[in-house]
This record gives structure tokens, sequence and C-alpha cells, in this order.
């Protein structure tokens, strides 16, 4: 895709072991405005994107694995929007707000080199983890 490409929306369909859980979770404590559902799934606009919780049986979902980044254990896999510099920093202060655990607090990484954002990491209740992040200058998103 080139610059001048317009970004069409994604759609992610993730499991969850608690429907309703997920559907507090990502609809009250997150903000995110519901669309469809049914009895197995809901649809959420996640930044403009289609994310889908779908139920599963909780015995069919397994621990991330952890992978060293800029002297924190990320957990993989994991999944986010990258979101603009201000909104990023309104974001996580409504997390801070919502008592939201974070499994990387919200910090500055790879400061001062190429590749420098702003990241947080947190889990939802069925344990998927979510990674947001913000680029002060958003064109530096693929820069080596």
């Amino acid at each position: 895709m080139t610059k001048e490409q317009k970004l069409n929306p994604f759609h992610l369909a993730m499991p969850v072991s608690d429907l309703e859980a997920a559907e507090h979770f990502y609809g009250k404590v997150l903000g995110f405005e519901q669309g469809r559902n049914s009895a197995k799934w809901i649809d959420f606009n996640f930044f403009g994107h289609q994310f889908v919780v779908h139920q599963v049986d909780p015995n069919q979902q397994h621990e991330p694995e952890e992978n060293a980044v800029d002297g924190h254990q990320v957990p993989v896999p994991h999944f986010g929007v990258v979101l603009e510099w201000g909104q990023w920093h309104e974001f996580a202060n409504q997390l801070k707000q919502n008592s939201i655990e974070f499994i990387i607090e919200p910090y500055i990484r790879f400061k001062g080199k190429t590749g420098e954002q702003a990241t947080l990491f947190f889990k939802d209740p069925s344990g998927n983890a979510l990674e947001f992040k913000a680029f002060k200058n958003p064109s530096k998103l693929f820069e080596k």
C-alpha cells in the first residue's frame, strides 16, 4: 500500500470465554459502540474498525507467550490500534480512570530512537492481550 492510498478498516474476530463480561468490558469500560450481535458474538466499533468477540469454550483458549521488547515482556499474540498522539494519551487516561490493570504501563518506548512510540498493554476478561500505541510522527510507523 502506498502512502496515498486510503487505509480501510480491518475486521478482527477474537475468542472470549464470557460474552457478557466481554460486552461489559468493551462496551462500558472501554466505551466502544456496539453493533450487530447474536447469542454467540458481538460487533464493536474499535476506533473505526470492525472488532467481533465470539463466545468459545474457555478450555480451548491458551495463555499468550512473551517476547522481550525494549526491556518489557510483550505478550504474543496481541492486537490493538495505532492512535493519534493526543488520542492515545486521552485513551490511556480513560483506562487509568477505569482502573485497568496494565501488563505494561503506559510509557514511551524506544525513546530518542527510530520508532519512538507511546505504548501500553492490558488484557480483556478472557485473557486476550491488547496493545495501543501512537507515534508523534505517524510517518515513522514503518521506518527502519
